[in-house]
Formats: structure tokens, C-alpha cells, sequence
């Protein structure tokens, strides 16, 4: 079809011209009619074999497509993550990083679930996702689990609130302030009642939420003051909210879970190693454990 002479045909395909004349004989007599008309030692393609040159062309760029995926997926371009996250992390901070993750990668697919640390944990020994992050204690990484990132937690002010002229607040400095508080089933809830009560500061906790974007909101209405994670206090976009560094130092660590009997996609150790490079980039001093 190309060359029109079997000559040129039997060069290109590295064979003998007899091997070439008996593969185009064999082919017509398995298709049961005439591939070609021979004038004046040219091939001339009968219409059929137009119509069938057509299709396998079509074919061949299937598979081409074929082998061009099998290529991005082993290079870890192409493919699909299935994550589980809390909304402290989920609600922000991990569709910047997964958008700056894609950026390089646009044939990747990721699903990204909202739920509590528990239901990630719930679903992730369910084998529901490859992946997820929760708020977490791993002091030790095992198999499944380990330490994703750790950051400290910051004071959030009202703007114009007459702590944003310090550098750095303690609890000492919130005594008397209304306190806008995480419920007292989050750990990080009974550290903050330790710290302020080894401080001898009582904490007029006027109001509680789980959410740490919500928490940012009513400091924003000016409702109070908190203590919230980095992470949360980085994906706050309201201009009504000043962070400040809090001393003595409180951690909120955050654990990369997946699935012990799930396979692993060749995606998510990249995607992993971009989700930290991301939070040490953005968070900067905030991040405390790498």
C-alpha cells in the first residue's frame, strides 16, 4: 500500500521478495478476495483493500494510544488516586497542592473525599481509597502509616485586635479574651485546657467549633480569638484574620494512611512527595517534621 512494488515492500520489512508475494497470497486467500491489480509492475490497491487499509490504520493508532499510556502511566503521568482526607487539611491546603501537583501531570485523575479523621481511618482499613490523611498522632511509621507533616499552631486575632502588635502571643496574653475552642473530643482541645491551666489562665471558651475554617470566621466576626493548626490558618482567605506565632510551642500532627491490602498506584509516591515538598514550601517555619 505504501511503496506499490513488492520490491520496496520486502526492503522496508527486511524479508525476501518470495516471502512478501507469499504473504500478500496468503492474506487474499484467508479474505477471499483480490488485493491488489499488477499494472505494468505496479501494485494498484483494489477498492477492498483501500477499505481494509483504512481500518487497520485505525487499529494501529489504537494501539499506538495503547503503548503511549502504558508510557505515562510508568512514568507517572497518567492515572487515578482515590484520597480520603479531614477537613483541616482537605478543605484548602490539598486542592492547591493537588492542582500544582496536576499541573504536570493533565492526564492524572484524583478524587478527593471530605471526612472526619475518624471515617478517613474508617475507610482507609475498608480499602475504600488509596490514600488518606487524618489528624493523627504517628510517632512511629509502620507499613501502612506514617507521619505526614507536623506544624504548629498559631494564634488567630480579629484585625486591629490589640494583640496583633506583639510578635509572638502566649497564653498569659489571651487571659480574659473570649476563646473561640475546638469541642473537648479533639486532643488538641485538652492540650490547650493543659496549657493555659499550667499558665494559671482560665479560658472563656464562649464558643467551640470542630472546623478550623469555621473557627477563622467567628475570630473574623469578631467572636474571639483562637489556636488553630498552620495548615487551617493558611487556607483562611478571609482579610479580617491576623496570625500569630503562639508560644510554648503546640504540634498538630497530620498521618499519611493507606490501605494494607489495596495495591498501591505508581502515582502515590510521587503524589505523596509533592504533598510535603508543597506544605514545607507554602508553610515555611510552620512545618515541624518533614
Amino acid at each position: 500500500m505504501l511503496y506499490q512494488t513488492v520490491t520496496l515492500a520486502s526492503e522496508m520489512l527486511h524479508i525476501s521478495q518470495p516471502a512478501t508475494t507469499r504473504l500478500l497470497a496468503d492474506l487474499e486467500s484467508s479474505l477471499r478476495f483480490k488485493l491488489f491489480d499488477r499494472v505494468k509492475g505496479r501494485l494498484i490497491p483494489t477498492v477492498e483493500a483501500q477499505t481494509l487499509y483504512e481500518e487497520v490504520q485505525r487499529s494501529l493508532a489504537g494501539v499506538d494510544r495503547i503503548a503511549r499510556v502504558a508510557d505515562e502511566i510508568r512514568d507517572m503521568r497518567h492515572g487515578t488516586l482515590q484520597v480520603a482526607a479531614a477537613p483541616a487539611i482537605a478543605l484548602s491546603f490539598l486542592p492547591h497542592a493537588i492542582s500544582d501537583y496536576l499541573k504536570t501531570r493533565p492526564e492524572a485523575h484524583i478524587a478527593l473525599a471530605v471526612h472526619s479523621s475518624r471515617s478517613v481511618v474508617d475507610r482507609v482499613i475498608g480499602q475504600r481509597c488509596d490514600v488518606g490523611f487524618a489528624i493523627l498522632s504517628m510517632n512511629h511509621a509502620s507499613a501502612h502509616g506514617e507521619r505526614l507533616i507536623s506544624v504548629r499552631m498559631v494564634c488567630a486575632l480579629p484585625a486591629g485586635h490589640r494583640l496583633c502588635a506583639l510578635d509572638t502571643i502566649t497564653p498569659t496574653d489571651l487571659a480574659g479574651e473570649r476563646f473561640v475552642a475546638h469541642p473537648r473530643s479533639v486532643e488538641s482541645r485538652l492540650r490547650m485546657d493543659a496549657l493555659f491551666a499550667a499558665h494559671g489562665v482560665e479560658m472563656k471558651a464562649q464558643m467551640e467549633c470542630q472546623l478550623g475554617h469555621a473557627i477563622c470566621a467567628f475570630v473574623e466576626a469578631g467572636a474571639g480569638v483562637s489556636v488553630i493548626d498552620a495548615i487551617s490558618a493558611w487556607g483562611y482567605r478571609g482579610s479580617g484574620v491576623v496570625f500569630k506565632p503562639f508560644e510554648p510551642s503546640l504540634v498538630t500532627d497530620f498521618a499519611l494512611l493507606t490501605p494494607s491490602q489495596r495495591p498501591a498506584p505508581l502515582l502515590l509516591k510521587p503524589f505523596v512527595a509533592h504533598v510535603r515538598e508543597f506544605a514545607i514550601a507554602e508553610l515555611g517555619p510552620a512545618v515541624l517534621v518533614a
